[in-house]
């Protein structure tokens, strides 16, 4: 089992920046990859950036070149730099954890851009 515990959200205006942890803990050893994923109100979840053990990484084309995803040299923790946000990136923002073919998901941390 993997518990994801994710932190950092909040309200900020069009063109600031937040960043996002998440703090994985039980069985973390073999851990494939993190991910962040958002879900808008009536709308569905969709991935937002992902890393994998290698440090490989992908990004949704809507946040390329703004967000970050990272992982802290532990690997137990994942971030997610968010810069020159919009109004169209509120949202919860959910961690995730593959693990042996096996999803976790966080509570989610809700981020708020006003305009």
């Amino acid at each position: 089992q993997v518990q994801l515990v994710e932190s950092g959200g909040g309200l900020v205006q069009a063109g600031g920046s937040l960043r996002l942890s998440c703090a994985a803990s039980g069985s973390i050893f073999s851990i494939r990859a993190m991910a962040w994923y958002r879900q808008a109100p009536g709308k569905q979840r969709e991935l937002v950036a992902r890393i994998f053990s290698d440090g490989s990484t992908n990004y949704a084309d809507s946040v390329k070149g703004r967000f970050t995803i990272s992982r802290g040299s532990a690997k137990s923790v994942a971030y997610l730099q968010m810069n020159s946000l919009k109004p169209e990136d509120t949202a919860v923002y959910y961690c995730a954890a593959d693990r042996a073919g096996q999803a976790y998901w966080g509570q989610g941390t809700q981020v708020t851009v006003s305009s």
